[in-house]
């Protein structure tokens, strides 16, 4: 990717994020724009952790145990993985969590999940309908606030305009059900509809306000006009959580997407998520240094 002047990025970022989302106000003819006037809601901004791949092999105690450690404030678990939290859980169980979770000062989001609508198969979609929903009950009564799904795919055979329609006809099922619970439903940008454009028109019929898309920090986040006009596209659609990779891993333009996210008054969760397994100690060095280095752009953006 072409280096440009960082100024120029982050100029240029807060334009194209203030014409998309309306998000900046104040942004007129012959006026300056000034974010720092009044306190960003921005600054509410922390890490967390995903628990694909990094904490899979953690139980729950060792899991809070680490993001006490570094300071994480809050994470997302993979189902599926060593905390062995799912809908099989009783209603004790599931009690007995949420209080885990409230003692321990690290906040529960919620569940990654890897339940997706593209399928042709109607009982496929909706098998997978039906468990997101347990996952949301599960959500609810853990004290968690959403669920992480994904489109995932376009089929062959099927034109993308009746996959996109059909996947956001889910997902305003689901999101239904989320608002009627207080949850939220989170779709990842992955897999084979990971391109901008997709997500976009997947979202554009989705009517649900529960419904909110996970930012994932994908290589096709950068393919067209680059970044910042793709993530002013779809961000007025964001939900309370985002997947990021490690503040310290330079594949990704992370320290740019930043600057959005402060330019756009972003308050959410910025999750590590890595498929890439270091050593236990490696990782929570990782996760410290993450916390500390959003903690520093905070600073350095105020």
């Amino acid at each position: 990717m072409e280096k440009i002047n960082r100024r120029d990025f982050i100029g240029n970022s807060l334009l194209a994020v203030a014409a998309a989302t309306g998000a900046i106000t104040g942004l007129t003819s012959g006026m300056s724009l000034d974010i720092n006037r009044k306190k960003n809601p921005a600054e509410k901004m922390s890490v967390g952790l995903v628990t694909y791949m990094w904490g899979s092999d953690w139980d729950i105690n060792t899991l809070i145990a680490n993001c006490k450690k570094t300071q994480m404030s809050a994470v997302e678990l993979r189902v599926e993985h060593a905390h062995k939290v799912s809908p099989a859980l009783s209603a004790d169980e599931r009690k007995a969590v949420k209080k885990l979770f409230n003692k321990s000062g690290i906040k529960l989001l919620g569940f990654g999940t890897n339940y997706d609508f593209h399928s042709p198969d109607k009982e496929t979609v909706r098998k997978n309908i039906e468990g997101a929903k347990e996952y949301l009950l599960l959500s609810r009564d853990c004290g968690s606030s959403g669920v992480k799904v994904k489109p995932n795919d376009l089929p062959k055979n099927v034109s993308q305009e009746q996959t996109v329609a059909q996947i956001a006809q889910a997902l305003n099922e689901l999101g239904k059900f989320a608002s009627d619970i207080g949850q939220e439903i989170r779709l990842e940008v992955h897999g084979g509809c990971a391109k901008i454009p997709i997500m976009k028109a997947i979202m554009d019929q989705v009517t649900e306000k529960s419904v909110g898309l996970c930012w994932n920090c994908n290589r096709e986040d950068l393919e067209g006009d680059g970044l910042a006009t793709n993530f002013a596209s779809i961000r007025n659609r964001f939900g309370r959580t985002m997947h990021i990779r490690h503040l310290a891993n330079t594949s990704y333009p992370t320290k740019e997407l930043f600057d959005l996210l402060w330019a756009s008054q972003y308050d959410g969760y910025l999750l590590i998520e890595e498929g890439n397994v270091p050593s236990a100690d490696e990782r929570i060095e990782k996760m410290k240094q993450s916390v500390e280095t959003l903690s520093k752009w905070k600073k350095e953006a105020k």
